[in-house]
């Protein structure tokens, strides 16, 4: 059976900018995976490539079998494979439930209506814990909190199978992250999601990771357990320079 994704020798420049070199990686279906680096390492690169957002220079992507590395963004939300953003952009001057709602007006309403829309979206906002009076909000008055889990239920409308996660602890305190935590684990278990998950918190990432994947200057460097990672000199010489002997958040 083959993984849900598949990288085969992704490569992407920006001039003389290498962003992602010769980059590999096979995720199985049911899997979480922390996706690492330092700054500019070409974390949100990956992610751009792989939901169609910027094209290859060269290199496939295969998701359920399926070649999408030349599909556009909404050809691949469709077919499962959703996304959140590092940055947070939602539609102010849009209630909460609408902002959700906005993903579903694509081709997927086209084939299965229109009519039970409203309902979509309010379970997804239901499930990663925004409930009225927030959900009939407009999304400029959310805390930094709440909007987190509205890009969240946002990409978890299309009722995708991988939900790619870009910095979702980014700007959370620590109460914060600890209620989102439990969270993510409980929308991965309820519906066997595929996680890949970018996070510079490194706390908060290893108690929802099983596995760890540490990029630099856009080549993967490391891959394996959260434990062996952690240890691995590479990747403390990546975040902590020669000699660094171990990392933490």
């Amino acid at each position: 059976m083959p993984p849900i994704l598949e990288l085969k020798n992704l490569n992407k420049r920006f001039g003389g900018i290498v962003a992602v070199k010769d980059f590999d990686l096979r995720i199985e279906k049911g899997e979480i995976i922390g996706l690492i680096g330092p700054n500019g390492a070409g974390k949100t690169t990956l992610f751009n490539l792989i939901t169609g957002f910027l094209k290859p220079d060269s290199g496939k992507i295969h998701f359920k079998g399926r070649n999408i590395t030349k599909l556009k963004p909404h050809k691949i939300a469709n077919m499962g494979l959703a996304r959140t953003f590092q940055l947070i952009r939602p539609f102010k001057r849009m209630l909460a439930i609408e902002n959700v709602a906005v993903g579903y007006y694509s081709d997927r309403s086209k084939k299965e209506g229109k009519k039970d829309i409203p309902k979509k979206a309010f379970n997804a906002l239901k499930r990663v814990g925004i409930n009225p009076p927030e959900t009939y909000k407009f999304a400029a008055s959310l805390s930094h909190g709440y909007s987190r889990r509205l890009d969240i239920a946002r990409a978890l409308v299309l009722e995708p199978e991988i939900l790619l996660l870009d910095e979702p602890f980014g700007g959370l305190g620590t109460k914060e992250s600890n209620l989102l935590t439990p969270l993510i684990k409980k929308l991965q278990k309820e519906d066997n999601l595929t996680l890949v998950i970018v996070e510079h918190k490194m706390r908060q990432l290893m108690k929802i990771a099983e596995k760890l994947v540490v990029m630099q200057f856009g080549e993967k460097i490391a891959e394996g357990s959260c434990k062996d990672v952690a240890n691995d000199p590479k990747v403390c010489d990546a975040y902590l320079g020669k000699g660094g002997n171990g990392f933490s958040s």
